[in-house]
């Protein structure tokens, strides 16, 4: 049975951006993965970029950075160009659920609930890809949704945002965010950590390690 992905549905993506600013504590989590990215950022890449609500606020503090939004919705991308217009951020047509295209060498890369949406087989993948394009001492910050331990919290993650489990999106393929750590362990990345939690909204990241030069 192939994955469910509401996504390419316009309903579905005007529905949450609907209630995409009321999301409980979200600007916490914005505010700690700002705190994360390298003091200098030439190239940011946003994953999954919605309205581009993330890169947006990166791009006030790096309003010389070059930015790079990539989203599958056309509701997403229409929203993208209208945001974007008059700004340095190139917009690519693209579902996660494919290896990503040559962009080229980031800073940063970040994401906003957007990952959870893959298989967990394609995110180990695409945490491969990131950390490929991502500068020496480039950051990848991924606000994500993640697994609850239990059936109870996950059922008070969904009453807290408005949910249940019959009307929450079936797109959803969470997983836990020790399990995620290890990957990006795994991968190469340095300084790996949970830097922000609350419920099931997490703040992954960690860097690519810095060049070693010759003394």
């Amino acid at each position: 049975m192939a994955a469910v992905n509401e996504w390419v549905n316009a309903d579905h993506a005007a529905q949450y951006l609907g209630r995409a600013d009321s999301i409980p504590h979200r600007t916490e989590g914005e505010s700690t993965l700002l705190e994360l990215l390298p003091k200098k950022v030439g190239r940011v890449l946003d994953l999954g970029s919605g309205d581009g609500r993330l890169l947006a606020l990166v791009l006030e503090n790096f309003p010389q950075a070059e930015g790079v939004a990539l989203d599958f919705s056309a509701t997403m991308l229409d929203r993208l160009h209208h945001r974007f217009a008059s700004r340095n951020v190139r917009l690519v047509n693209h579902n996660l659920d494919h290896p990503l295209p040559q962009l080229g060498s980031f800073d940063a890369v970040i994401s906003s609930f957007a990952i959870h949406h893959c298989t967990h087989e394609r995110k180990r993948e695409l945490y491969q890809e990131i950390f490929q394009s991502l500068a020496p001492g480039g950051v990848f910050c991924n606000l994500e949704h993640v697994a609850s331990p239990s059936d109870k919290l996950h059922r008070d993650f969904l009453s807290s945002i408005g949910y249940t489990i019959e009307t929450e999106d079936p797109s959803n393929k969470l997983l836990d965010s020790h399990v995620q750590l290890e990957w990006l362990s795994s991968i190469g990345f340095a300084d790996v950590d949970c830097f922000w939690k609350w419920r099931e909204l997490a703040l992954l990241a960690g860097s690519k390690p810095a060049e070693k030069t010759n003394s």
